[in-house]
Protein backbone atom coordinates (compact mmCIF):
# COMPACT_ATOMS: atom_id res chain seq x y z
CA UNK A 1 0.00 0.00 0.00
CA UNK A 2 1.26 3.10 -1.13
CA UNK A 3 1.78 6.41 0.96
CA UNK A 4 -1.10 8.27 -0.84
CA UNK A 5 -3.49 5.15 0.04
CA UNK A 6 -2.45 5.36 3.53
CA UNK A 7 -3.28 9.10 4.21
CA UNK A 8 -6.61 8.32 2.70
CA UNK A 9 -7.65 5.71 5.12
CA UNK A 10 -6.37 7.89 7.96
CA UNK A 11 -7.95 10.33 6.85
CA UNK A 12 -11.34 9.39 8.91
CA UNK A 13 -9.56 9.66 12.38
CA UNK A 14 -7.85 12.70 11.59
CA UNK A 15 -10.90 14.34 10.91
CA UNK A 16 -12.32 12.79 14.09
CA UNK A 17 -9.37 13.71 16.48
CA UNK A 18 -9.41 17.15 14.91
CA UNK A 19 -13.32 17.77 15.71
CA UNK A 20 -13.55 15.66 18.95
CA UNK A 21 -10.32 15.82 20.66
CA UNK A 22 -8.66 18.33 19.48
CA UNK A 23 -10.68 21.14 19.10
CA UNK A 24 -12.93 19.86 22.50
CA UNK A 25 -8.99 20.27 24.76
CA UNK A 26 -8.01 23.62 23.11
CA UNK A 27 -11.52 25.15 23.66
CA UNK A 28 -10.79 23.88 27.41
CA UNK A 29 -7.86 25.68 27.72
CA UNK A 30 -9.29 28.63 26.07
CA UNK A 31 -12.05 28.76 28.66
CA UNK A 32 -9.42 27.69 31.70
CA UNK A 33 -7.04 30.21 30.93
CA UNK A 34 -9.17 33.56 30.34
CA UNK A 35 -12.38 34.80 31.91
CA UNK A 36 -15.29 37.05 30.92
CA UNK A 37 -13.50 39.58 28.97
CA UNK A 38 -11.36 37.41 27.33
CA UNK A 39 -8.21 38.22 29.04
CA UNK A 40 -5.27 35.83 30.16
CA UNK A 41 -5.98 34.61 34.04
CA UNK A 42 -4.88 31.40 36.30
CA UNK A 43 -7.93 32.49 38.80
CA UNK A 44 -9.68 29.40 37.16
CA UNK A 45 -6.94 26.78 37.82
CA UNK A 46 -6.35 28.37 41.71
CA UNK A 47 -10.11 28.44 42.33
CA UNK A 48 -8.99 24.87 43.28
CA UNK A 49 -7.95 25.95 46.20
CA UNK A 50 -11.18 27.42 47.31
CA UNK A 51 -12.31 25.48 50.35
CA UNK A 52 -15.69 23.74 48.66
CA UNK A 53 -13.66 22.78 45.77
CA UNK A 54 -10.84 21.30 47.56
CA UNK A 55 -13.18 19.46 49.72
CA UNK A 56 -14.96 17.78 46.25
CA UNK A 57 -11.22 17.42 44.96
CA UNK A 58 -9.94 15.58 47.98
CA UNK A 59 -13.26 13.39 48.34
CA UNK A 60 -12.57 12.42 45.07
CA UNK A 61 -9.38 11.61 45.44
CA UNK A 62 -9.99 9.68 48.72
CA UNK A 63 -12.64 7.75 46.55
CA UNK A 64 -10.89 6.98 43.68
CA UNK A 65 -8.15 5.80 45.52
CA UNK A 66 -10.68 3.54 47.73
CA UNK A 67 -12.15 2.03 44.42
CA UNK A 68 -8.42 1.75 43.19
CA UNK A 69 -7.46 -0.58 46.20
CA UNK A 70 -10.40 -2.56 46.28
CA UNK A 71 -10.21 -3.29 42.99
CA UNK A 72 -6.63 -4.21 43.35
CA UNK A 73 -7.17 -6.28 46.32
CA UNK A 74 -10.10 -8.58 44.25
CA UNK A 75 -8.35 -8.83 40.91
CA UNK A 76 -4.80 -9.47 41.66
CA UNK A 77 -5.68 -12.70 43.32
CA UNK A 78 -8.30 -13.89 40.74
CA UNK A 79 -6.14 -12.57 37.93
CA UNK A 80 -3.63 -15.02 39.64
CA UNK A 81 -5.93 -18.13 39.79
CA UNK A 82 -7.20 -17.33 36.23
CA UNK A 83 -3.50 -17.07 34.63
CA UNK A 84 -3.09 -20.97 36.19
CA UNK A 85 -6.04 -21.97 34.68
CA UNK A 86 -7.13 -23.74 31.71
CA UNK A 87 -7.89 -21.70 28.26
CA UNK A 88 -11.68 -22.19 28.55
CA UNK A 89 -11.98 -21.80 32.09
CA UNK A 90 -10.54 -18.49 32.46
CA UNK A 91 -11.95 -17.17 28.89
CA UNK A 92 -15.63 -18.45 29.80
CA UNK A 93 -14.88 -16.37 33.63
CA UNK A 94 -13.21 -13.49 31.73
CA UNK A 95 -16.28 -13.18 29.07
CA UNK A 96 -18.56 -13.24 32.23
CA UNK A 97 -16.61 -10.17 34.00
CA UNK A 98 -16.99 -8.43 29.97
CA UNK A 99 -20.89 -9.26 29.79
CA UNK A 100 -22.04 -6.39 32.40
CA UNK A 101 -20.01 -4.01 30.16
CA UNK A 102 -21.99 -4.58 27.35
CA UNK A 103 -24.93 -3.38 28.86
CA UNK A 104 -26.09 0.42 28.93
CA UNK A 105 -23.58 1.96 31.58
CA UNK A 106 -26.67 4.03 33.51
CA UNK A 107 -29.06 0.75 33.31
CA UNK A 108 -25.94 -0.96 35.35
CA UNK A 109 -25.85 1.65 37.54
CA UNK A 110 -29.95 2.15 38.04
CA UNK A 111 -29.97 -1.89 38.96
CA UNK A 112 -27.45 -1.44 41.87
CA UNK A 113 -29.96 1.07 42.92
CA UNK A 114 -32.64 -0.53 42.82
CA UNK A 115 -30.11 -3.49 45.03
CA UNK A 116 -28.30 -0.81 47.36
CA UNK A 117 -31.96 0.82 48.32
CA UNK A 118 -33.30 0.71 51.67
CA UNK A 119 -36.31 -1.44 50.14
CA UNK A 120 -34.14 -2.90 47.75
CA UNK A 121 -32.92 -6.54 47.17
CA UNK A 122 -30.27 -6.55 49.20
CA UNK A 123 -31.89 -4.98 52.26
CA UNK A 124 -35.05 -7.72 51.52
CA UNK A 125 -31.88 -10.67 51.43
CA UNK A 126 -31.17 -9.39 54.91
CA UNK A 127 -34.30 -9.34 56.31
CA UNK A 128 -35.22 -12.43 55.62
CA UNK A 129 -32.37 -13.48 57.75
CA UNK A 130 -33.35 -10.91 60.49
CA UNK A 131 -30.26 -9.20 59.55
CA UNK A 132 -30.61 -5.28 58.93
CA UNK A 133 -31.68 -2.92 57.09
CA UNK A 134 -28.42 -1.30 55.94
CA UNK A 135 -28.47 2.63 54.86
CA UNK A 136 -26.42 2.45 51.92
CA UNK A 137 -27.86 4.66 49.18
CA UNK A 138 -26.95 8.37 49.44
CA UNK A 139 -23.86 7.54 50.90
CA UNK A 140 -19.77 7.41 50.33
CA UNK A 141 -20.20 3.59 50.66
CA UNK A 142 -22.81 3.47 47.87
CA UNK A 143 -20.76 5.33 45.71
CA UNK A 144 -17.38 3.78 46.21
CA UNK A 145 -19.34 -0.11 45.93
CA UNK A 146 -20.79 1.60 42.41
CA UNK A 147 -17.31 2.48 41.22
CA UNK A 148 -15.71 -1.14 42.30
CA UNK A 149 -18.74 -2.27 40.43
CA UNK A 150 -17.94 -0.66 37.47
CA UNK A 151 -14.54 -0.51 36.62
CA UNK A 152 -13.10 -3.80 38.24
CA UNK A 153 -12.99 -5.13 35.01
CA UNK A 154 -9.98 -2.59 33.81
CA UNK A 155 -8.06 -3.96 37.03
CA UNK A 156 -8.36 -7.41 36.17
CA UNK A 157 -7.71 -7.37 32.47
CA UNK A 158 -4.50 -5.72 32.68
CA UNK A 159 -3.17 -7.65 35.45
CA UNK A 160 -4.56 -11.11 33.83
CA UNK A 161 -2.82 -9.94 30.18
CA UNK A 162 0.35 -9.69 32.22
CA UNK A 163 0.76 -13.19 34.03
CA UNK A 164 -0.45 -15.08 31.49
CA UNK A 165 2.58 -13.86 29.37
CA UNK A 166 4.95 -14.60 32.27
CA UNK A 167 7.34 -17.35 30.94
CA UNK A 168 6.46 -20.67 33.21
CA UNK A 169 10.02 -21.35 32.44
CA UNK A 170 11.23 -18.94 34.69
CA UNK A 171 8.57 -19.96 37.18
CA UNK A 172 9.90 -23.63 36.96
CA UNK A 173 13.69 -22.39 37.15
CA UNK A 174 13.03 -20.79 40.19
CA UNK A 175 11.41 -24.20 41.70
CA UNK A 176 14.37 -26.05 40.83
CA UNK A 177 16.44 -23.54 42.52
CA UNK A 178 14.82 -24.23 45.80
CA UNK A 179 12.42 -22.10 45.72
CA UNK A 180 9.37 -22.33 47.72
CA UNK A 181 6.00 -21.39 46.19
CA UNK A 182 5.92 -17.82 48.75
CA UNK A 183 9.34 -17.04 47.20
CA UNK A 184 8.28 -17.83 43.84
CA UNK A 185 4.95 -15.66 44.18
CA UNK A 186 7.07 -12.88 45.88
CA UNK A 187 10.50 -12.40 43.84
CA UNK A 188 9.36 -13.50 40.68
CA UNK A 189 5.53 -13.33 40.04
CA UNK A 190 4.86 -9.81 41.57
CA UNK A 191 7.88 -8.07 40.32
CA UNK A 192 6.92 -9.30 36.57
CA UNK A 193 3.33 -8.65 37.30
CA UNK A 194 3.58 -5.09 38.14
CA UNK A 195 3.30 -3.21 34.66
CA UNK A 196 -0.40 -4.61 34.86
CA UNK A 197 -0.93 -3.56 38.27
CA UNK A 198 0.17 -0.09 37.34
CA UNK A 199 -1.91 -0.14 34.05
CA UNK A 200 -4.94 -1.50 36.36
CA UNK A 201 -4.16 1.23 38.67
CA UNK A 202 -4.25 4.02 35.89
CA UNK A 203 -7.38 2.78 34.47
CA UNK A 204 -9.46 2.64 37.70
CA UNK A 205 -7.90 5.62 39.07
CA UNK A 206 -8.27 7.77 36.87
CA UNK A 207 -12.04 7.64 35.36
CA UNK A 208 -12.76 7.17 39.29
CA UNK A 209 -11.36 11.12 40.09
CA UNK A 210 -13.27 12.38 37.59
CA UNK A 211 -16.49 10.43 38.19
CA UNK A 212 -19.77 12.29 38.65
CA UNK A 213 -22.66 9.98 37.09
CA UNK A 214 -22.13 7.43 39.92
CA UNK A 215 -21.94 9.94 42.68
CA UNK A 216 -25.07 11.36 41.15
CA UNK A 217 -27.01 8.14 41.18
CA UNK A 218 -26.09 6.58 43.97
CA UNK A 219 -24.35 9.11 46.41
CA UNK A 220 -27.71 11.70 45.58
CA UNK A 221 -27.08 15.47 46.90
CA UNK A 222 -24.92 14.62 50.34
CA UNK A 223 -21.47 13.80 48.23
CA UNK A 224 -19.91 16.52 46.17
CA UNK A 225 -16.91 15.33 44.00
CA UNK A 226 -15.29 17.56 41.91
CA UNK A 227 -17.00 15.69 39.01
CA UNK A 228 -19.96 17.13 40.02
CA UNK A 229 -18.60 20.62 40.35
CA UNK A 230 -16.98 20.65 37.18
CA UNK A 231 -20.59 19.74 35.60
CA UNK A 232 -22.75 22.01 37.61
CA UNK A 233 -20.03 24.78 36.46
CA UNK A 234 -21.05 23.84 32.96
CA UNK A 235 -24.61 23.09 33.22
CA UNK A 236 -26.46 24.80 35.86
CA UNK A 237 -24.36 28.16 36.32
CA UNK A 238 -23.31 28.18 32.70
CA UNK A 239 -19.70 29.41 34.16
CA UNK A 240 -17.66 27.64 31.36
CA UNK A 241 -14.42 29.07 32.87
CA UNK A 242 -14.48 28.09 36.12
CA UNK A 243 -15.54 25.03 34.91
CA UNK A 244 -12.38 24.41 32.34
CA UNK A 245 -10.57 25.94 35.11
CA UNK A 246 -11.35 22.69 37.43
CA UNK A 247 -11.07 20.27 34.46
CA UNK A 248 -7.72 21.59 33.90
CA UNK A 249 -6.51 20.54 36.95
CA UNK A 250 -8.03 16.95 36.66
CA UNK A 251 -5.81 16.32 33.48
CA UNK A 252 -2.30 17.57 34.98
CA UNK A 253 -3.77 14.41 37.03
CA UNK A 254 -3.90 12.30 33.41
CA UNK A 255 -1.03 13.43 32.14
CA UNK A 256 1.20 12.57 35.48
CA UNK A 257 -0.42 9.07 35.71
CA UNK A 258 0.18 8.52 32.04
CA UNK A 259 4.16 9.64 32.83
CA UNK A 260 3.91 6.68 35.29
CA UNK A 261 2.47 4.38 33.55
CA UNK A 262 4.99 4.54 30.48
CA UNK A 263 8.18 4.83 32.63
CA UNK A 264 7.31 1.86 34.29
CA UNK A 265 5.43 -0.05 31.25
CA UNK A 266 7.40 0.58 28.20
CA UNK A 267 6.66 -2.54 26.71
CA UNK A 268 2.93 -2.05 26.84
CA UNK A 269 2.96 -5.31 28.47
CA UNK A 270 -0.06 -3.49 31.13
CA UNK A 271 -2.57 -3.37 28.34
CA UNK A 272 -5.80 -4.73 28.38
CA UNK A 273 -6.85 -7.46 26.07
CA UNK A 274 -10.49 -7.53 24.58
Amino acid sequence: MNTNKRKLLTGPYLVWAVGFIILPLLMILYYGLTNDSGSFTLDNLLAIADPIHAKALWESVLIALGSTLISLVIAYPLAYILSNMGGNKSGTIIMLFMLPMWINFLLRIMALQMILANTGILNAILGFFGIGPLHIMYSKTAILIGMVYEYLPFMILPIYNVMCKIDRNVIDAARDLGADTKTVFMHVIMPLSLPGVLSGIIMVFIPGISEFVIADILGGSKVLLIGNVIDQEFSLTNNWHLGSGLSIVLMIFIFISMAIMNKYDKSGEGQMIW
